[in-house]
């Protein structure tokens, strides 16, 4: 199906994270730079090797707090001479940055790339408590297509196009509370082992079950926890990456796909953009789900996490409800460790880059406490709806 696989020539050698705050008292581009140099470093690189940028969705809305920096304004910053930079939002969700710079690198247009995503949420609602509405975001960077078909229905969150993909999963597989509860759950038990993560008092069941009903049947505790951060990795071509100061995790295989129409609510309520992007990222690979050894994915609500288990072929489509059930399944001692660091649920929304700065410290044997067992392949995946990007992540020996 695929001639030639130029992923593979990528690989991370590189990450970086800036305080977890909610709020942070540092201004978006102090958070940037502190997650940058911070990967740099730990690449084993200086400025003057980084010849590429990246960026999702970048700076294309005033420096909202959704996005407040962009390759531009890092590259001016970090006085970085590039050969390529780049940022929008329309592509695969918050996995794009890695993405592009893949290509780039595969392209041969730069050998080292920078790829950040910052987001100040948290700081932005202390004084605007609709910062993050849709209502808001009409305006700006989906204007032309998306949310302004929805806020006249009163949809003035996420959380209510999400409770859409719940409903429609209970209804037809049978999918319960008390299931789409563990991943809360082992969230919050991650997290409780993640000095950065936002959320870290014990969760039980009736903890879970009080909370706040926030659109039927999501509770508070199925949404994602606002934060200030910022995430940075370097992804270096595989013939530099040999000579890193850590083994190369390489790019085995990226999905990407979208064979559906974009749009929230015409997208398959049970699939969306994930089934089209798991079924790319494992044809261009010859590794199968059993290899993975842990599993970090999109919880910006949580029943987007039970989707993309099914659409990886993590467990058979339909019953990511009764995979999870109990929760010993995706612990960190059981078969699949799911969301090590405490996901976006508990850790914060770092917003797609946290799961692959996690990824990484697991596969290089860095996440202290909640290490899980030592493995070379892990997955990623960031996005619901419409949005949707994979990572397949291999760690060389």
């Amino acid at each position: 199906m695929f001639d030639r696989l130029y992923e593979k020539d990528v690989a991370i050698t590189g990450i970086g994270q800036s305080e977890v705050g909610r709020p942070s008292q540092l201004s978006a581009m102090r958070l940037t730079a502190d997650a940058c140099l911070e990967a740099i470093a730990d690449a084993g690189l200086t400025r003057d090797d980084i010849d590429g940028v990246a960026c999702w969705p970048g700076d294309n809305n005033n420096g909202d707090s959704f996005s407040p920096v962009g390759p531009n304004a890092l590259k001016n910053a970090l006085g970085l001479n590039v050969n390529w930079f780049g940022g929008g939002y329309e592509g695969p969700g918050p996995l794009a940055g890695i993405i592009n710079g893949v290509m780039a690198i595969a392209s041969g247009m730069c050998r080292n790339v920078l790829v950040f995503r910052t987001i100040t949420e948290s700081s932005t609602r202390q004084h605007n408590k609709q910062a993050s509405a849709l209502t808001n975001k009409t305006q700006g960077r989906d204007s032309s297509f998306a949310w302004q078909w929805y806020t006249p229905f009163n949809v003035l969150s996420a959380v209510n196009l999400m409770a859409m993909y719940a409903q429609r999963h209970f209804h037809d597989y049978g999918t319960t509370s008390e299931q789409l509860a563990q991943i809360a759950l082992t969230c919050r038990r991650n997290a409780q082992l993640n000095p950065k993560a936002v959320y870290r008092t014990p969760m039980s069941m009736d903890d879970y079950m009080q909370s706040r009903m926030i659109s039927t049947p999501l509770r508070m505790f199925d949404c994602d926890v606002h934060c200030d951060a910022s995430t940075a990795i370097v992804l270096s071509r595989r013939d530099v990456a040999k000579d890193g100061r850590n083994p190369p995790i390489r790019i085995e295989a990226m999905g990407a796909a979208l064979n559906q129409p974009w749009s929230w609510d015409q997208i398959s309520l049970t699939q969306g953009a994930a089934f089209d992007v798991g079924r790319m990222m494992w044809a261009r690979t010859d590794l199968k789900p059993k290899d993975v050894g842990s599993a970090q994915l999109y919880d910006g609500f949580s029943i987007l996490t039970m989707i993309w288990l099914e659409a990886l072929g993590l467990c058979p489509v339909g019953e990511s409800g009764r995979f999870v059930e109990g929760g010993q399944r995706i612990a960190l001692d059981g078969e699949l460790p799911l969301n090590t660091n405490g996901g976006q649920l508990s850790g914060g929304r770092t917003h797609g880059l946290g799961y692959v700065h996690e990824a990484c410290l697991q596969l290089w044997g860095r996440a202290d406490k909640r290490q899980v067992a030592d493995h070379n392949v892990a997955v990623t995946a960031a996005g619901g709806g419409p949005l949707g990007g994979s990572l397949l992540l291999v760690r060389d020996r």
